[in-house]
């Protein structure tokens, strides 16, 4: 008797929600119909994975020009040369290493006059250097925009980088008469320039999207990244040519993706030939750690709010 009442009961109560189900998926679109043409927003359970949201990235597109332009203008807010900083500090240090490079170690003899040399490598790597560094003190210096406004927080790096680039166009001015002293003509290859570049942004922004996420958790790292990147600096030729580099160690130097940047960089601006073994380390890198890097802070930027 029991068993009859219960498949009885278990039947109805498919019935009623077979009955109910199209019922309800009426409902719900009469509700969507009924806000048509109206500002509104769904609320939906996320699935499983981790959402990368690529569409608010186009629809916020406004908000990475502002807050880069803001950077921008708190950078050089109440300081005494402004964006002269950005010419004067590449410019001192190739000074300093073509005295020692030039005069004591003799080691800057190459395809391109070391001073051309150094600034143009010094110039890249601040660029890159002050782009990861901003980058990672980015969502700590923004704790009320993090905590407080949904947007997507992976443009609040990405604007460090773009305030780098405006640095480095400054900067880029010096090369005109640099250039024009040492003889160095104009060629097609100059075209490529703002390609090295933009892998140097690539690379920057990847580094500035992990470091972010990280120091969220970990404020240590904070000072623990100036020295990585210094050591990193003195892994890339950015103050010596390649080829001081023993053959030994060249395939370190070849694996640093920063070595085809710089290397593809000096030979845009100068006409000489591409050593394309190097160039293809970062043209296959830079993207595949953009994608990387970007994976890793959505995984963790729904924890942001509650730790910064």
């Amino acid at each position: 008797m029991s068993s009859k009442t219960s498949e009885t009961t278990e039947g109805g109560l498919a019935a009623t929600q077979a009955t109910h189900a199209p019922a309800a998926a009426a409902e719900d679109e009469r509700a969507r119909a009924s806000l048509a043409g109206l500002p509104h927003a769904f609320i939906s359970a996320e699935g499983a994975g981790v959402p990368l949201n690529l569409g608010d990235l186009w629809g916020y597109r406004e908000l990475l020009y502002f807050l880069t332009w803001r950077d921008i203008k708190v950078r050089y807010k109440q300081t005494l040369m402004g964006v002269a900083w950005v010419v004067v500090q590449p410019l001192l240090l190739m000074l300093v290493f073509t005295l020692v490079f030039n005069r004591f170690v003799r080691s800057g003899e190459g395809a391109i006059p070391y001073p051309l040399f150094a600034y143009s490598g010094l110039l890249l790597w601040t660029f890159f250097s002050v782009s990861v560094s901003s980058g990672m003190n980015s969502l700590i210096g923004n704790t009320s925009l993090v905590t407080k406004v949904y947007f997507p927080r992976v443009f609040i790096p990405a604007a460090a980088v773009g305030a780098g680039l405006v640095d480095l166009s400054v900067g880029a001015v010096l090369l005109v008469p640099l250039a024009a002293y040492y003889g160095v003509g104009v060629t097609p290859k100059l075209l490529l320039v703002p390609a090295f570049v933009g892998l140097a942004a690539l690379l920057a922004l990847s580094a500035g999207m992990v470091t972010s996420a990280l120091t969220v958790r970990y404020r240590d790292l904070r000072h623990a990244l100036p020295f990585l990147l210094q050591l990193w600096m003195f892994a890339s030729p950015v103050i010596y040519p390649v080829g001081v580099v023993p053959p030994s160690w060249r395939w370190a130097l070849a694996a640093n993706p920063m070595t085809g940047v710089l290397e593809g960089f000096r030979a845009s601006l100068t006409g000489t030939a591409f050593d394309w073994g190097l160039v293809a380390v970062p043209l296959v890198a830079a993207p595949v750690l953009v994608a990387v890097a970007f994976y890793v802070f959505r995984s963790l930027e729904d924890t942001f709010a509650d730790i910064i």
